[in-house]
């Protein structure tokens, strides 16, 4: 156990540059005695950051940084997805000559006082299957586990049958204008109450406060594009795709209840994949709900396999 020379914090709002290529580096380190995955979203903060009018008043931390020198020790990210009143999502590292210091357990609980800050319902702490270090921290804090995700990699020589049945769905970016349909859309698949459905769990609640409705045209800025399915000019589900760093994420993938078993989840996944082949993503990945059999089931008959678990644990703040 190494002793520290010059600890200090540095607590943010919003990533830099300069920190993103830090996070970067400590990930790297990381890696090389534990090859594990983490779902640190940075490309995504910085566009976010980078995008950020300069005159909000939103002064929320995000980002927890615990140097020793000028050397980047531990760090750990919360994110707000499900917009207000749902979980925080929390991910982090530390460096592995610097554990058994308490590094993160600093980290973790100035987490947790942001989170009651906000009043948020509860915090996910993510942590990969395979990591013996997260599990041990996840074990010491007496999170209770909560669910699973699949992230799953696009084989790049994999090519549809036939070229893949459409089923006259197109897809066409959102704009404003659709931003509570999106949200309502999400409410159906994504609640926890609801059923399985071809995108994930989701029941009918069309009643969406307006402070859970994010702006398509800001989520664009950030490189967070969301697509809506269309069959005979009516919304028939959505998509949303991320490109950063070479990588092309597919997430929030849904078709609504009245319109699934007729091939539509198909179709919308082919021609997401198509578009991020088009921008050029030379990885393509996506994350799958482990107990969403259909979904799993889906991404695995159009060429995605499986390349770690990413385990969630709910701790009250």
């Amino acid at each position: 156990m190494n002793i520290a020379c010059s600890p200090w914090l540095k607590l943010r709002e919003t990533l830099t540059p300069e920190d993103r290529d830090q996070i970067e580096d400590l990930q790297m380190r990381c890696g090389r005695a534990e090859p594990v995955a983490l779902k640190l979203e940075l490309d995504y903060k910085l566009a976010a950051a980078l995008n950020r009018p300069e005159d909000s008043a939103i002064r929320d931390v995000n980002e927890f940084l615990y140097f020793d020198g000028q050397r980047l020790a531990g760090y750990l990210g919360i994110c707000s997805f499900g917009g207000p009143g749902m979980p925080l999502e929390a991910t982090g590292m530390v460096a592995p000559e610097e554990r058994r210091r308490g590094i993160f357990t600093t980290l973790y609980r100035l987490a947790l006082a942001e989170g009651r800050r906000r009043s948020s319902a509860g915090m996910l702490v993510l942590c990969d299957r395979k990591s013996d270090a997260g599990r041990k921290f996840i074990e010491k804090i007496g999170a209770a586990y909560h669910h699973s995700e699949y992230e799953m990699v696009l084989n790049q020589a994999w090519e549809a049958p036939g070229g893949g049945k459409l089923c006259g769905v197109t897809l066409r970016k959102a704009t404003n204008a659709d931003a509570r349909e999106i949200a309502e859309q999400d409410s159906v698949y994504f609640s926890d109450e609801a059923p399985e459905s071809e995108a994930g769990p989701g029941a009918d609640r069309p009643d969406v406060p307006s402070g859970e409705i994010r702006l398509p045209e800001e989520e664009e800025k950030k490189g967070f594009v969301i697509w809506l399915a269309e069959r005979d000019g009516r919304s028939v589900g959505k998509v949303n795709l991320e490109l950063g760093s070479g990588s092309g994420g597919i997430y929030g993938l849904g078709v609504k209840p009245e319109f699934r078993g007729r091939g539509f989840g198909r179709s919308i996944l082919l021609q997401a994949v198509e578009k991020l082949k088009e921008a050029n993503a030379k990885k393509i990945l996506l994350q799958v709900a482990a107990d969403n059999a259909k979904a799993l089931n889906l991404y695995t008959s159009c060429g995605f396999c499986e390349t770690s678990t990413m385990d969630y644990f709910k701790a009250d703040l």
